[in-house]
């Protein structure tokens, strides 16, 4: 047996024996006096309401029942024609009775409800005197009533609350599940894309020109190895979190990549055929995990639909790191993104939910003198009004 489960027990048949006291061993005392002593005793059960909120009822009511029946005749006599106070010992049952409602099944409450009243209108209608049996009935009444609503607006409010924690998880875990969809598609998105133009490049001069063949065949195996590894980080660490599990020592998580990487995923770009012209501007310095990573994001996104729709050789990449905002703009001189890369896809709609995100603005259509334009700000201090536009 615990010390809490001891102590709990012991404020039990201390309460008993405050009862005892009470009923057997004041026989001059008055009924008031039996009914402050029996509001002070239930203090005795706190421990036993807090383990088991029906058995405190339960001694409670009988207690408070107890002290209101068995009152010494001489002081009934005296007090025969004024008020009895001593069925104010019920209130210490009401106030069980809230914590009762509050803690614990609503079949058991409706039944401790329902037991508390008729035990204390029979009580009260069998020991009051005529003229002050309806002062006491409604006195019990509404401390009944006071004492079983306080009891239903702290299980409301705690229910609430239950209710916004498991929302809150349902949107954390919703949450997490759309970025690790973003992730997974913008890094096969790319690698695909990188590897369908390297396929076919190769098909084509693999009989003239062997060496660019072998040269794509290379490229997609480094494009492919890069992917492969993206993709065990993620169903590793989607593992981990299903099994709760924190063991770094089995597969130890790469860095997410950043804006620092541009340069290698230009290189790649290049490989497939699209020359990527960098340029940076202002102070580089170190950014927030989320921005670096969804700029990263966005310009990766940006280059595989260069790749795959807009049909050039060529486009701008510029990067400008300025006091309260960080710049991202991918210019091409293409055809433009079509088909899939605007209204059927899922690039823009990634691109818009990271901006959105992160309080940024983000502007992507075609340009007036041909191509296409994808513009993004990320605030980097306060965070500004959420504002996407999308030609």
């Amino acid at each position: 047996m615990t010390r809490t489960k001891a102590m709990a027990w012991a404020g039990g048949v201390s309460y008993l024996l405050v009862l005892g006291l009470l009923v057997g061993g004041a026989p001059r005392a008055s009924g008031a006096v039996h009914a402050a002593g029996s509001l002070l005793a239930v203090s005795l059960l706190i421990g036993v309401l807090r383990r088991l909120p029906l058995l405190a009822w339960g001694m409670a009511l009988f207690g408070s029942t107890a002290v209101a029946v068995i009152t010494p005749g001489s002081v009934r006599q005296s007090l025969a024609a004024s008020y009895q106070p001593q069925f104010l010992s019920y209130l210490a049952v009401d106030l069980v009775l809230g914590f009762v409602i509050a803690t614990c099944a609503r079949r058991a409450s409706l039944v401790a409800v329902a037991v508390s009243f008729v035990v204390q209108l029979l009580v009260i209608g069998g020991f009051s005197p005529g003229n002050n049996l309806t002062a006491n009935g409604v006195i019990a009444l509404l401390a009944l009533a006071a004492c079983c609503m306080a009891g239903l607006l702290s299980r409301e409010r705690r229910e609430h609350a239950v209710a916004l924690r498991s929302q809150e998880v349902a949107e954390a875990v919703t949450a997490e599940r759309l970025r690790i969809a973003r992730e997974l598609h913008d890094m096969v998105a790319h690698s695909i894309g990188i590897i369908a133009i390297q396929a076919g490049v190769g098909s084509r001069v693999i009989r003239t020109q062997p060496a660019e063949a072998g040269e794509a065949l290379r490229a997609i195996e480094a494009t492919s190895r890069e992917t492969l590894s993206g993709l065990r980080r993620t169903l590793v660490s989607l593992r981990q979190a299903d099994q709760g599990a924190t063991a770094p020592e089995q597969s130890p998580r790469a860095p997410s990549p950043g804006l620092a990487d541009v340069e290698r995923l230009a290189a790649a770009t290049a490989d497939a055929g699209v020359v990527v012209d960098l340029r940076r501007s202002g102070e580089q310095r170190a950014l927030p995990a989320d921005i670096d990573l969804s700029a990263y994001r966005i310009v990766q996104e940006a280059l595989t639909n260069v790749v795959r729709h807009a049909d050039t050789g060529r486009c701008r990449v510029a990067i400008g790191h300025g006091d309260e905002e960080l710049s991202v703009e991918i210019v091409d001189d293409g055809r433009g993104i079509t088909g899939n890369g605007s209204a059927h896809g899922f690039g823009l709609v990634g691109m818009r939910e990271r901006v959105g995100l992160l309080n940024g603005h983000l502007s992507a259509g075609p340009r007036p003198e041909g191509g296409f334009r994808v513009a993004v700000r990320l605030p980097l201090s306060a965070p500004v009004g959420v504002a996407v536009e999308v030609r």
